[in-house]
């Protein structure tokens, strides 16, 4: 990967940034993989775990969406107590908890027991992704932080790629040992997080200043280049922790972000009944499940790289966001599996193009004191909405029309609610100036 921005950069901060990136970026990708196939993993499940437990479209969705009630309260307080104890530990605390809480969902028997576990889920998984991000911001300087979002954003598209089809695998040990194929599910694909997280503590650096795999003159040159962009003006300035959470910019990026986050998560957890409801078998469900997120996968990465080179982020993230409301607004109208199929593509590819360039605006947007608080409110806003709220509207919406298409309405008017947000915030001042930092009192 070559890291020369709008300018060519010195051979030593090639170089630095080159070990960076392979020592960090792939290894993160992978905890971000296990972490959305073991959040997306019900949706698969539900293909046989809904009869099982008698969980109706209501019932289900509201189970679903508890993940982001419990991850809402819980995402703060995390990506804090990171910025407190440093990645190394929290980053693995993280992934065993949830790890562990994936395997046990494999033990539920009625509707409450399914709600407890979705919100022990959220719970234990809160902070992992504004964490990573808040982490990346003490490795990354801003001009390469579109793509570098992107690449390790890749983990989500790639997680429904990969996890689809192994999980549709998985459901086929139904009656081995005696458990149903479900219950395997959850057992083997929430293991494998366990043991991540405990490479974690041996693999992460808390900062670069202790990074002895990087030379004397790379920890000071990387040291020196985040410290000079943490001085820069920003839109949030530094502020207490309650006056950030009533704080317009804040805000109004947690309802840009709704669009994407609305998307993705519904579409995790709805679409494979979605595809199934055209009569497929559970394996062909599988498969044509994975064929959105190979496409997301592949375009996420080329925009967040092009974002980068142009160093335009605005129209870099309304775009994906149009698509993503295109997207939803043709599947509704849709009544074949094709068409659906093309639709549903237009839609991820829009949610998973719109992160690389939306997050590197929103870093942008925050100065250094509230990056971790404010990455984390931003994150966590959205989720509630637009996984918690989304997922279950979506639920109710199904059970009263018995349309999987028709149920993606509501989001496709939220997504132009959030496009209209984005043009407003993003909008260059008289002067393109923007507020003078001030100091916490």
């Amino acid at each position: 990967m070559q890291f020369n921005g709008s300018a060519a950069a010195s051979a030593l901060e090639q170089q630095t940034l080159r070990k960076v990136v392979w020592r960090l970026v792939p290894f993160l990708m992978l905890c971000y993989l296990l972490a959305f196939i073991d959040r997306g993993n019900v949706g698969m499940a539900s293909l046989q775990m809904n009869h099982d437990l008698g969980l109706s479209p209501r019932v289900f969705g509201f189970g679903s969406s508890l993940f982001f009630v419990s991850y809402f309260f819980f995402e703060v307080p995390s990506n804090m107590a990171l910025q407190r104890y440093g990645a190394r530990i929290w980053i693995a605390r993280i992934m065993i908890t949830w790890g562990l809480v994936s395997a046990a969902t494999a033990l539920v028997r009625t509707p409450t027991g399914f709600y407890v576990l979705r919100f022990l889920l959220g719970a234990a998984e809160a902070g992992f992704f504004p964490g990573v991000l808040l982490y990346l911001s003490y490795w990354v300087p801003a001009k390469y932080r579109a793509r570098i979002v992107a690449t390790f954003m890749v983990a989500i598209p790639a997680a429904s790629f990969i996890g689809s089809p192994i999980s549709a695998a998985l459901l086929q040990l139904d009656g081995f040992a005696g458990l149903r194929g479900w219950q395997w599910l959850f057992i083997l694909e929430g293991i494998p997080t366990v043991l991540l997280g405990m490479v974690c503590l041996v693999l992460l650096t808390n900062k670069p200043d202790e990074a002895r795999w990087l030379s004397a003159g790379e920890r000071e040159w990387l040291t020196g280049a985040i410290a000079s962009e943490a001085r820069a003006p920003s839109k949030v300035p530094p502020m207490p922790l309650a006056k950030l959470f009533r704080n317009r910019y804040v805000l109004c990026l947690a309802l840009v972000d709704v669009c994407a986050s609305g998307a993705g998560s519904t579409l995790s957890v709805w679409q494979p009944q979605l595809l199934k409801s055209y009569g497929l078998t559970v394996m062909q469900t599988g498969l044509l499940n994975s064929v959105p997120y190979a496409l997301s996968s592949v375009l996420m990465v080329y925009w967040g790289r092009r974002s980068d080179r142009l160093q335009e982020r605005r129209w870099h993230t309304v775009i994906p966001m149009l698509l993503i409301g295109l997207g939803l607004f043709g599947t509704s109208l849709s009544g074949s599996l094709l068409p659906t199929l093309t639709m549903l593509c237009a839609v991820l590819v829009g949610a998973y193009a719109f992160k690389g360039p939306f997050w590197a605006l929103a870093s942008s947007m925050l100065s250094n004191s509230t990056a971790a608080a404010g990455l984390a409110t931003i994150n966590a806003i959205a989720n509630l909405l637009g996984g918690g709220l989304m997922v279950n509207v979506y639920g109710w919406v199904k059970e009263a029309t018995g349309s999987y298409a028709l149920a993606l309405m509501p989001l496709g008017l939220l997504t132009l609610v959030s496009v209209a947000t984005l043009l407003l915030l993003s909008r260059p001042g008289p002067d393109q100036r923007v507020p003078n930092k001030v100091e916490v009192v």
